[in-house]
């Protein structure tokens, strides 16, 4: 009940964007107010000067001085008034207490100008509505609180009364005001109160409404400057400040850095999405807090970027990574960091951060490194990494990739029991490119998908060629990318070049990284099953070589297990070799799973493999991956021995 009263009265509590609203309305309606009586304040006395001279109206000295006061003071006051809105408008500092107390100075002189007039020639029938003008401007164009609204027509219509009364007394002896005039007056009084009332409500219901506006804006400000999960400045925000920086700047004192959170994937799998996130907040923290004085922002998921024209980044970012190793985690988590000095002739903050972010791309997995500096060395290898990203589709529609195929091996008997199925990349301006810097580079611009598909089309159609021509034809292995499931649908691709070429499923298997099953679990696991389903056989690619090896197997089913390369390597000399080499075998078989060596590269690796009982084997020992033409010469000239039952 006292808010509604309070609020009737508008006296409630009012934010101050709604008070400087309602003060700003008032300043503006003051210089219409003030143009418009200082125009007729100065005509009025030209005018009574001109009547006097000419002799029209012969009136009494003080008359005419109270007149030519009167006019002359309320022509000052719209004045002084002018003045001040028009220097608020513009923008000049002047105080808001003076514009109060202008505003109520403003509004006293007019109302009490309009009584004095009206008051004095009201018997004459002269000059009748100079007060209702007056009050409708002083009270009604103005905005007041209702509660001050109400004070100021009241008691200026009683005074305006009072004063009518007596000089009607005075004119006629005894009369006074009339009936006609009293029941005028109420209906003015009225009149003027609901017009006051209305003009506080109107105005205070658009300051409200431009108080949410500008909140919303403020928001839709704060979104376009701010990462949402983190807190920091976005890449928009990150972009057009850099851009400003780079042209007023002296570019050999500013740094690029790229920093990323290794085996980030690996924390948010054991500890969920939800710690993951919140890991990334206090690093952005971090970041942010440390290099307060520069720029930084979130680049996207666990990758931020930073510029800086502060000496000492490296120290800086080792200090944060320590921090960062020093958290309460299974998982061990270091900050790498790439670092680009911009040239003269850099002006896209976005092709500097690719430059230092390719920096930080070539220390991960290298231990202890964490900062790298993007130098000459690296120049070479980010330019062809462009060239295969700007070049991808041209290589597919002019068949610069070729399919190589490496046998898989039986250990039972030294046949071949399968093919794997490799990319090689022959560019006609640069030669035979590597695959370990094509693949990761379409990986890391999420172009895999376009590679992964020829290589299924191009499988397919060996195959299909195979089987018309009679000749040797045992499984081909395809490896696909955790990110084709993400940008097309390959299990449906798979499924339809295989039966548009009419090959049995059977005759294809796929291959997939157990890194690529970190994250997505449901998702993933649901392409498997239908992967599965479709008739093809799934191997676990490089086994042995992530963080969640055993977490993988107990959530996903697989046909054959591939045992990373990287356990050979330490044969023979670490005798912990062979124990977790058999026990892996051990596991497979127990899981119901084929076992499967790569990287066999001599004959004691090989016997021993045998011995343990591993399945399958591949590796340089047998072939390197060749073009189909020359596996089937090795298959004719007996160097390799097809399988005596096609699998």
């Amino acid at each position: 009940m006292k808010e509604k009263l309070l609020k009737i009265l508008g006296l409630e509590h009012k934010s101050e964007y709604v008070r400087n609203f309602l003060y700003a309305s008032n300043i503006k309606s003051s210089i219409y107010m003030s143009v418009y009586i200082t125009c007729m304040e100065i005509w009025m006395i030209i005018r009574l000067l001109s009547r006097q001279l000419q002799g029209i109206d012969l009136r009494s000295t003080d008359y005419y001085i109270s007149h030519y006061c009167n006019y002359a003071m309320l022509l000052a006051a719209a004045a002084v008034m002018l003045i001040f809105a028009v220097m608020y408008i513009r923008g000049k500092k002047v105080p808001q207490a003076l514009g109060y107390v202008l505003k109520w100075a403003f509004m006293l002189i007019c109302v009490s100008f309009g009584i004095e007039i009206s008051a004095a020639d009201y018997g004459k029938g002269e000059q009748v509505f100079t007060f209702l003008t007056m009050e409708l401007f002083a009270a009604c164009l103005l905005t007041w609180y209702p509660i001050f609204g109400f004070m100021i027509i009241s008691v200026s219509y009683g005074i305006f009364y009072l004063t009518l009364d007596a000089t009607l007394v005075t004119a006629t002896g005894f009369i006074g005001a009339t009936d006609a005039t009293k029941i005028n007056l109420f209906i003015m009084y009225v009149a003027t109160l609901f017009c006051s009332f209305g003009n506080y409500a109107r105005t205070a219901s658009q300051a409200r409404k431009a108080e949410e506006l500008s909140r919303m804006n403020g928001r839709l400000e704060d979104i376009a400057k701010h990462d949402e999960l983190t807190g920091i400045h976005n890449m928009l925000y990150f972009r057009a400040e850099a851009e400003k920086l780079l042209k007023t700047k002296k570019k050999s004192e500013l740094t690029f850095l790229f920093l990323d959170i290794e085996n980030f994937k690996s924390y948010n799998e054991t500890y969920g999405f939800s710690k993951g996130n919140e890991l990334l907040k206090r690093v952005a923290q971090m970041i942010d807090s440390a290099f307060s004085y520069s720029l930084s922002a979130r680049f996207s998921d666990d990758h931020f970027v930073v510029l800086t024209a502060s000496p000492g980044s490296e120290g800086t970012v080792s200090l944060i990574s320590e921090k960062l190793e020093s958290e309460d985690s299974d998982v061990q988590l270091h900050l790498k960091c790439g670092a680009y000095s911009p040239t003269e002739s850099d002006d896209d903050p976005i092709l500097a951060c690719d430059r230092a972010r390719f920096a930080c791309n070539s220390i991960k997995k290298h231990f202890g490194k964490k900062y790298r500096v993007y130098d000459s060395g690296l120049e070479e290898t980010y330019h062809l990494k462009r060239y295969v990203v700007n070049s991808i589709d041209t290589a597919v529609r002019e068949e610069f990739l070729r399919v190589y195929y490496q046998p898989i091996m039986s250990a039972a008997d030294d046949t071949v029991a399968g093919f794997e199925a490799l990319a090689r990349w022959d560019d006609p301006a640069h030669g035979v490119l590597i695959p370990a810097l094509f693949i990761t580079t379409l990986e890391e611009h999420r172009q895999i998908h376009k590679l992964d598909m020829f290589i299924i089309d191009r499988v397919c159609r060996d195959i299909r060629h195979r089987l018309d021509t009679g000749s040797f034809c045992p499984p081909v292995s395809v490896n696909l990318s955790r990110l084709d499931f993400e940008l097309v649908d390959i299990v449906g691709c798979l499924c339809g070049t295989a039966d548009r070429y009419h090959i049995p499923h059977s005759l294809i298997d796929v291959e997939i990284t157990e890194s690529a099953l970190v994250g997505q679990k449901e998702k993933l696991k649901a392409e498997l099953d239908r992967i599965r389903a479709e008739g093809f056989s799934i191997l676990l690619d490089d086994f042995g070589s992530g963080y969640s090896t055993l977490n993988v197997l107990k959530e996903y089913r697989f046909d054959v297990l591939k045992i990373d390369m990287q356990f050979l390597e330490g044969f023979p000399d670490n005798p912990n070799t062979g124990v977790i080499l058999e026990n892996v075998l051990a596991l497979a078989k127990s899981l119901g799973m084929t076992s499967l060596a790569e990287g066999v590269e001599t004959e004691e690796q090989y016997a021993f493999l045998r011995r343990i009982g591993c399945e399958k084997v591949q590796g340089y020992m047998f072939s390197r991956p060749v073009p189909i033409n020359q596996l089937d010469e090795k298959l004719l000239t007996g160097s390799l021995k097809p399988a005596k039952k096609e699998i």
